[in-house]
C-alpha cells in the first residue's frame, strides 16, 4: 500500500506564519527570503503543514510506491537556522552552494544561519534552477 506524504499545501496564511516569528530579525529575514524565492519561483509563498513556506508544487512518486505532492522549494523559520527545502533539484547546485556562502547541508536541505552570511543572488540562482529542474521532473 502506498503511504503518502504528510505535509501537504494549506490554506493557512504565510503572512499570519511569518509575523509569529518572535525574533524580529528572522522575522524581517523570512520576509526577504520569501519575495526571493517568489521571484525566483515565479509563484506565490503557500503553507506546507504547519511550519513550510512553500512555492508551485511538484508529484513525486518513489520505486518503493509512496508518492504524494509536494513545494518546488521552500523555508521554515527554525530554533537555530532557516532551512531550505529543494535546492538539491538544481544541477547547478553542487557548483552555486560552493559559492554561496556559509551554510551548513544535510541530505534534503540547506541550513542558513543568516541571509547575511550568504550571497543573495546566488541563492536567487540555486532556487530559480531548482525550482525549475523539479518542474520538468514533474513534467517528464
Amino acid at each position: 500500500m502506498a503511504s503518502h506524504n504528510k505535509t501537504k499545501e494549506t490554506r493557512a496564511s504565510v503572512d499570519r506564519y511569518l509575523a509569529r516569528i518572535g525574533d524580529e530579525g528572522r522575522r524581517r529575514e523570512c520576509e526577504i527570503l520569501a519575495k526571493l524565492m517568489a521571484r525566483a519561483t515565479k509563484r506565490p509563498p503557500r503553507m506546507w503543514g504547519s511550519s513550510i513556506v512553500g512555492f508551485g508544487s511538484y508529484h513525486y512518486r518513489y520505486d518503493s510506491g509512496r508518492e504524494g505532492d509536494m513545494c518546488l522549494v521552500g523555508f521554515s523559520s527554525r530554533k537555530g537556522d532557516i532551512s531550505v527545502y529543494g535546492l538539491r533539484a538544481a544541477a547547478s547546485h553542487e557548483r552555486l552552494t560552493a559559492k554561496l556562502g556559509r551554510h551548513k547541508a544535510a541530505k534534503g536541505c540547506l541550513y542558513i544561519r543568516t541571509l547575511a552570511d550568504v550571497d543573495l543572488e546566488v541563492l536567487e540562482k540555486l532556487v530559480s534552477d531548482a525550482a525549475a529542474a523539479r518542474k520538468r521532473e514533474d513534467l517528464g
